[in-house]
């Protein structure tokens, strides 16, 4: 044997090594797909998790918005109204909305972009946040709701206007910002059930 041909039989392959068969194939092909289904699940409560703490950080700016609104007015709330959707009624749009009574204490109007909406609201109201309007205009240190009166943390101030986060689970659909600054993230006000 020529030194040419040892040296391309010492090196030589056998054909069946390194060749996977189709049923090999086929549940290599199956195991991933399997894995992928279990991780997509996964990646999605995690990117919603991440949309959500940017929500309740635009909420608790919000809330120190709210602070230095009320430290400049005598200790009083705005006087706001919310922009509905869809409507161009004069009754819901009398009062000026959070983003114009708001607009020199928030320093971005992005601020009121909740990253979970998606029905766009934001673009449409210029805010994805509801303000509770039975508060306008009241001392901020004594809150009444029909001649009711309740103490800060009882009294929830601002909410995402739909429930963008029901991703998160049952009942943890939306925000609330309260009157102390603290925010509870639930769907409903405990004790309405």
């Amino acid at each position: 044997m020529s030194p040419p041909d040892l040296l391309h039989s010492a090196f030589r392959i056998p054909h069946w090594i390194g060749a996977f068969t189709l049923i090999e194939l086929l549940v290599v092909i199956a195991i991933i797909a399997i894995l992928a289904a279990l991780l997509l699940p996964a990646l999605s409560r995690a990117k919603e998790s991440a949309r959500s703490t940017a929500c309740l950080n635009n909420l608790h700016q919000v809330g120190l918005a709210l602070q230095l609104y009320v430290q400049d007015n005598e200790n009083r709330m705005p006087v706001m109204g919310n922009a509905v959707a869809g409507t161009n009624s004069i009754a819901t749009n009398l009062l000026p909305t959070i983003d114009l009574v708001l607009t020199n204490h928030l320093g971005s109007p992005n601020v009121l972009h909740c990253p979970s909406d998606d029905q766009e609201l934001f673009e449409r109201t210029a805010s994805s946040y509801w303000w509770n309007q039975f508060i306008n205009g009241q001392d901020a240190e004594h809150l009444s709701v029909f001649l009711l009166d309740f103490e800060p943390h009882d009294v929830p101030l601002v909410s995402d206007k739909e429930s963008f986060h029901r991703a998160r689970g049952e009942n943890l659909g939306r925000n609330w910002l309260y009157a102390d600054g603290h925010i509870h993230k639930l769907l409903e006000v405990e004790g309405t059930k």
